[in-house]
């Protein structure tokens, strides 16, 4: 009995003395973890690395940019049955441990003795709850080691003790990695199954909740049975569970795993745009506030429009390189040696092909081609479809196309596009394509607003990211005159006032050549009216005008403009030598068109942060009027109108009319088959370097540019007109097509006087150009057109004199 009392008792010493040396370690073995442990406490408030989108004006999406591509979603926003599939998968005892779960470390411990024993290779077992989880992703890096796994489990522990199991899972749901750059299960929703998280079925959160194990092991492309039985499994544990009935496990494991692509049917195209708002928020922001912001970016662009314009500037400069030369195949292969099916299908052209289509020659006969598609069909291509491809040698034309041996060889990899019947032909056919070397721009944007409502910077922007929209600096030519003869109406000249056009002499100063400008058409066509000189484009005129209101006058205009920069105090200055970004030179036409009022073009309406916050918004108009709660059926409360009046409204507008009358009647006289209001300029520069035009509705300035992006001549008789004008009328023509002749309107304080177009007098009985043109009172003329006998020369306009021989060509 006594050594049965002595054994008790030292059994119970030692077991106490067990217990405290345990204890004793515990203390030390948290002492001494605790002590290297990052701060807990910086997850309180969450705010992961977010995607960034750009969306268009009506909503659609642009562009994303992400480091990790997570969309975040707050745990009151995740469906129960994707927060249970996940709990099931991973932490079965979720919501009753402590941080760590003793049983599941009791299984794993088994599992792993038993994977031992039997020589398995397989990577041990930590049975990681979801806190600990969280704890080594936030804190803590992948190391498999016994001291990571000490602090990991020393973290779970105080955060199950400072936070909610909802903002546990919250912080878990959002930062694990899903496969697919998936961060965070909604944007793995989006990326699998292109579906918000509310849209989920089981069967689908069942499958993401089974991915955090190893995403590519069960992508479903790849591995389609491992996915599926992956995902049963986590089906068969929410149903041991209770989160889900035993019909419900049986309908969704009967599920097939269908994944989808994003769809693009809702995604927008403004590459040029997209970019150029990036780089401003990136430089706004920075590069971490950009990519890991989550901001919503909401643009100014209209899809409908930006498409109209990327297609009219793609086709317009792909028209002018037909007129040059033919550049030769993008490639060769042998046929007899080489699969062409193959070669096609891996071939990259290097740019958007949109309706352009690759395609090799099979066979050549006189009258044309036989090619072969990526699909394995075949079709003809006609001579007369190829014909444009002559060489260029210089200005000589090599000899016309009879016979399509000339340009083509089989084995030629070639460039093609559908084209409709023409009107002497019986069905359309394919026709062959090169890729342009010129490029060029075009902006459309609201006159009123500054709201940029398309932008495309090039042909292709995986050809080329540089936009020549904002970044290209080039001479606008005869496109600045408007801002010269402004300056005139500033001065007290009138749109009917008399210049003389002919011959001018400059002295340049010492040393330095005298300036003899010229016009374009080698002529000069004596006394006209202001008006006159804008529609025909006179450059001498110009040059009169501006030496009687002087450059300085000119600059201070251009100034208000927003189009000085590089204009010096010389006279060749009016003729446009100064350097403008078509974005400046349409922002400038659209402020003659609004009146005169000050914009400043804007890519951006709003950005919001990730919490939907509104950090920025670029329309501070306020309505304090508008804010009533129920409308009382008066008309809307005016929104007041902020913009600096830059230029009188009522000379804003008589520059407005004139430049309808270069539509109406002079160099842009092509847009009349639009049959809309519409007023602008054409601008080509010497030798034709850049081409040029410039215009408006009442309600929409588009400007359109055409160059060389290493500067050379477009080639003889290359003009605004022929060049960019064409561009411009397809895009207008489309973007006008449903909206109604809106006239522009005309302002307060303005005579309406019928003058004679050719004299600027008074109508008279024997005027034949009769117009109606806009004074400022006191300003109209007094003097009736009796009719005067004027000698003309061939080919000069009917009742204007002309003077000298012909010159060289300048400005047009």
């Amino acid at each position: 009995m006594g050594r049965l009392v002595h054994f008790v008792g030292g059994s119970i010493i030692g077991l106490v003395l067990l217990v405290v040396a345990g204890g004793l370690g515990t203390i030390f073995v948290l002492d001494r973890y605790a002590q290297g442990i990052p701060d807990y406490r910086q997850l309180a408030v969450y705010a992961p690395p977010t995607v960034t989108r750009i969306h268009a004006g009506d909503g659609r999406l642009l562009s994303e940019y992400a480091h990790e591509n997570r969309v975040f979603v707050p745990i009151e926003a995740i469906p129960d049955h994707v927060k249970l599939a996940f709990v099931a998968a991973e932490d079965q005892h979720f919501y009753s441990h402590f941080g760590i779960d003793p049983i599941g470390v009791v299984r794993a411990s088994i599992d792993n003795i038993q994977n031992w024993r039997s020589g398995g290779g397989a990577r041990p077992q930590g049975a990681s709850t979801i806190t600990q989880q969280v704890a080594k992703n936030f804190l803590l890096t992948n190391e498999l080691s016994i001291d990571r796994k000490l602090k990991e489990a020393l973290l779970a522990m105080q955060m199950e003790q400072a936070f909610s199991k909802e903002h546990i899972l919250e912080l878990y749901l959002n930062e694990i990695f899903l496969g697919r750059r998936s961060y965070g299960v909604a944007a793995a929703a989006l990326n699998y199954f292109d579906k918000s998280l509310d849209e989920l079925t089981i069967s689908e959160a069942a499958f993401l909740a089974g991915l955090p194990k190893a995403p590519s092991r069960y992508d479903p492309d790849r591995r389609t049975e491992d996915a599926i039985e992956r995902r049963n499994y986590v089906l068969r544990r929410m149903a041991e569970d209770g989160v889900i009935s035993a019909a419900a496990e049986a309908a969704a494991m009967a599920e097939p795993l269908e994944t989808y692509s994003r769809a693009t049917a809702d995604y927008a195209d403004a590459d040029y745009l997209a970019e150029e708002v990036r780089r401003d928020l990136v430089a706004r922001f920075g590069a971490d506030g950009f990519y890991q912001g989550g901001l919503s970016v909401r643009t100014t662009v209209e899809p409908e429009l930006q498409t109209i314009a990327d297609k009219a500037l793609r086709e317009g400069l792909a028209a002018y390189d037909r007129r040059t030369d033919w550049r030769g195949p993008l490639a060769t292969i042998d046929l007899a040696t080489e699969n062409w099916q193959a070669f096609l299908r891996s071939f990259d052209p290097g740019f958007d092909l949109i309706s352009w289509q690759v395609a090799a020659v099979l066979d050549t006969q006189k009258d044309g081609a036989t090619i072969g598609l990526a699909d394995g069909t075949t079709h003809p291509l006609p001579r007369r479809n190829l014909a444009w491809a002559r060489t260029l040698d210089g200005e000589t034309w090599g000899p016309e196309i009879g016979n399509t041996a000339q340009v083509l060889s089989p084995g030629d990899i070639i460039l093609i596009e559908w084209q409709e019947a023409g009107p002497e032909e019986s069905q359309g056919a394919f026709a062959l394509r090169q890729v342009p070397a010129v490029q060029g721009a075009i902006v459309a944007l609201d006159p009123h607003t500054g709201r940029v409502l398309a932008m495309s910077g090039g042909f292709s922007f995986r050809q080329s990211k540089f936009n020549r929209a904002t970044q290209a600096k080039r001479q606008p030519g005869s496109s600045f005159k408007p801002f010269v003869y402004l300056t005139a109406l500033e001065h007290g000249f009138t749109p009917a006032s008399i210049e003389v056009d002919a011959p001018i002499v400059v002295d340049q100063g010492p040393n330095q050549a005298k300036w003899k400008p010229e016009n374009y058409s080698d002529r000069f066509y004596g006394p006209s009216t202001l008006r006159l000189g804008i529609e025909k484009s006179r450059n001498l005129m110009t040059v009169r005008l501006t030496q009687e209101i002087g450059m300085p006058a000119v600059i201070d205009v251009a100034q208000r403009f927003g189009i000085a920069n590089g204009l010096s105090p010389y006279l060749a200055s009016a003729l446009g030598s100064n350097e403008v970004t078509p974005l400046e030179l349409t922002t400038a036409y659209a402020m003659l068109v609004n009146g005169g009022k000050r914009i400043e073009p804007r890519l951006v309406d709003r950005i919001q942060d990730q919490y939907g916050r509104t950090v920025r918004k670029t329309d501070t108009k306020t309505c304090t009027d508008c804010q009533k709660i129920a409308w009382d059926g008066k008309p809307p409360p005016p929104i007041p109108d902020t913009r600096a009046q830059i230029v009188d409204t009522r000379r804003a507008y008589q520059m407005v009319s004139m430049l309808e009358g270069v539509v109406q009647r002079g160099t842009g006289a092509a847009a009349r088959s639009i049959g809309k209001p519409l007023a602008g300029k054409t601008g080509t520069t010497n030798d034709s370097l850049d081409a040029w035009f410039l215009g408006f509705s009442p309600d929409l300035a588009v400007g359109v540019y055409v160059g060389f992006d290493q500067p050379k001549t477009l080639g003889r008789q290359q003009t605004g007109a022929s060049v960019a004008l064409p561009i411009w009328i397809d895009f207008m023509g489309q973007a006008l097509a449903d909206q109604p002749a809106t006239p522009f309107r005309t302002p307060s304080g303005l005579r309406h006087v019928r003058i004679d177009a050719r004299t600027g007098k008074l109508a008279g009985p024997s005027s034949d150009l009769v117009i109606s043109e806009a004074f400022i009172p006191g300003t109209e003329p007094t003097e009736i057109e009796r009719g005067t006998a004027v000698a003309t020369r061939p080919g000069d306009e009917p009742g204007l004199p002309s003077f000298g021989p012909p010159t060289t060509s300048g400005l047009y």
